[in-house]
């Protein structure tokens, strides 16, 4: 089993700017399945940060809804290192277009 070092969470974002986390999640399969809902009364903004485990650095990467603006081409360097596959990128960015739908 490979011990994963990025982790993926999702928050709800307020008009008032506050947030509330609603996941963290390891995987790609988990956040996509699981991750990817809005939960009632925690406000209507969506955001999705790519984290790296044991680290006081900022996120890697943080993209909110409904574009998601810049992710397809941030996580191309995960995938040369083997963090995240080709195929599970993919289904990321279907399953982020499918959120977004109105």
């Amino acid at each position: 089993m490979k011990f994963r070092r990025l982790y993926w969470v999702t928050e709800q974002v307020a008009t008032d700017g506050s947030s509330h986390v609603t996941g963290v999640y390891t995987s790609v399969p988990d956040l996509a399945d699981h991750g990817l809902r809005y939960m009632a009364n925690l406000g209507p903004g969506f955001r999705l940060s790519l984290v790296q485990l044991d680290s006081t650095n900022l996120p890697l990467g943080t993209w909110t809804a409904p574009a998601f603006d810049g992710i397809e081409d941030a996580l191309k360097p995960y995938t040369v290192g083997d963090e995240i596959t080709d195929e599970h990128r993919e289904s990321l960015l279907e399953a982020l277009k499918l959120f977004s739908r109105p």
